[in-house]
């Protein structure tokens, strides 16, 4: 046991976090963060109804054809449901995974003097008239009337918004910059081809964030800053990421870089030189030359989703809305901005891409909608007797350990076999299932335990049950 906490506490994806809050749920419901007993069960938990039969989840589906396994597990085990092309319900299990996630990178953003905001999805023609992108944008904007005629977007992102908010405040000062304002919103883009489930489609939640500071060196400072805060989340999800050089496409500015997950299914072709620091992506290359540029040395192509994007723009916006500041000489100077985007449902998408195997999800340990998932024995068979005592274990927990609170999940589907609802428990990924099964009824009892992201199956004693969890971290 000893060896297995050992290795649970080197996990990276299990490193630091402050104490999760459970939110207010009504008592009416069963559903809800236990208090005075009250336990989560799994037969409350709302999914699609054709998930819902008396059955394990069947790999054997319409879902089956699906060439992204993200988008294939996703909708075989109900953490989406489509609703139309590029468009998907967001189900209560992915929406708990998003919640971590933006606690997060709320965390990140904070630490580095990021304050939050909530700017409208709707955005005047004008704005985006005002920098040519209404007509630049193209047929990727989503376009729409009021019944004054006035014409709007749905914007897929806030550059101009933004710059306009802090070009209306008439009296800024140096001493008041940086400004750096973030917000987590959906977002959307009329997608040609929306495909692979939440890695692209019309409408979307994003992580953007803007700054202004007051030269181009106090810019260039905030600039690393926010890589080096992108850095820090990806470290702590445990994914492996590359930054490469970017092209600054409709957004503009001078420097861009990307933060990719490198994966197969991913639709941005990558060049990295293993010999060096450098790695592009390969449209800001001149493809007659495959040499890396800083070295000389031979570059290896591989392919990345993008999960983040980095922009340094200058004064290109500043400029054009006149976001000006009163600089240290009483002068009016325009502010130097940045923006950055992190692609929130879409981390969550290719995370799960990148961890997962063909048949079972699997989380960043930091993002698992639950930690824990308990298994009673089935009604009427020899083991039922330990039924009172993992109940008993789940109310324990619950109290015993704060930071898993409203995180352990009973399931209470005892008309099922133990094997059944441990496929399931595989395949929605929670980092430790426990079970009460032969050896429940021993003196003591004892629980087998299913490490998910070792692979590892140890039976514990109640305190040795305890001792594994206490060492788990969430948000």
């Amino acid at each position: 046991m000893e060896g297995l906490l050992t290795r649970c506490r080197a996990l990276p994806a299990l490193a630091t976090c402050s104490r999760q809050l459970s939110g207010y749920v009504p008592r009416r419901f069963h559903h809800c963060a236990p208090r005075g007993g009250r336990r989560l069960l799994l037969s409350r938990v709302f999914q699609p109804q054709n998930l819902r039969e008396d059955q394990v989840l069947s790999l054997q589906d319409k879902f089956g054809d699906l060439t992204c396994k993200s988008q294939r597990l996703m909708l075989q085990v109900g953490l989406i449901y489509p609703a139309s092309p590029g468009c998907y319900h967001l189900l209560p299990y992915t929406v708990r995974a998003m919640e971590k996630l933006v606690r997060v990178i709320d965390q990140e953003m904070q630490a580095i003097g990021g304050q939050k905001v909530n700017m409208p999805s709707l955005s005047p023609a004008e704005l985006w008239q005002a920098t040519n992108r209404w007509d630049l944008m193209g047929k990727e904007l989503l376009r729409l009337r009021d019944r004054h005629g006035k014409e709007y977007c749905l914007g897929p992102t806030h550059e101009e918004a933004i710059t306009a908010l802090i070009a209306a405040q008439k009296k800024l000062s140096y001493k008041q910059l940086p400004f750096l304002l973030y917000q987590v919103t959906r977002k959307f883009r009329d997608e040609p081809r929306p495909r692979f489930g939440l890695l692209r489609g019309r409408e979307f939640y994003m992580k953007d964030m803007y700054t202004f500071d007051s030269s181009p060196e106090a810019a260039q400072q905030t600039y690393n800053l926010v890589c080096d805060a992108y850095c820090s989340l990806f470290n702590r999800l445990g994914l492996r990421f590359v930054k490469v050089q970017a092209d600054v496409g409709s957004i503009g500015g001078t420097m861009s870089h990307e933060f990719q997950l490198p994966v197969d299914i991913g639709e941005d072709r990558l060049v990295i030189c293993p010999h060096c620091s450098f790695s592009a992506n390969m449209e800001t290359l001149d493809l007659s030359q495959m040499n890396c540029p800083a070295c000389q040395g031979p570059l290896t192509e591989t392919k990345g989703i993008e999960v983040g994007h980095t922009f340094y723009l200058g004064t290109k916006y500043s400029s054009i809305f006149n976001a000006q500041f009163t600089n240290v000489y009483g002068k009016p100077s325009l502010a130097e901005m940045g923006c950055y985007g992190l692609g929130v449902t879409r981390i969550l998408a290719a995370a799960i891409e990148v961890l997962s195997t063909e048949d079972c999800v699997r989380w960043p340990s930091l993002l698992a909608p639950y930690q824990a998932c308990l298994i009673p024995p089935k009604k009427g068979s020899k083991e039922e007797a330990a039924s009172e005592l993992i109940g008993q274990l789940c109310d324990h927990i619950t109290e015993a350990v704060p930071q898993l609170h409203g995180e352990v999940l009973l399931d209470d589907r005892t008309h099922l076999t133990i094997g059944n609802r441990l496929k399931d428990a595989n395949k929605f990924g929670y980092p430790f299932v426990i079970i009460a099964g032969k050896r429940a009824l021993e003196d003591p009892a004892h629980f087998e335990v299913w490490c998910q992201n070792t692979g590892e199956v140890v039976f514990l004693t109640k305190d040795g049950v305890m001792d594994l969890l206490t060492q788990v971290q969430t948000i």
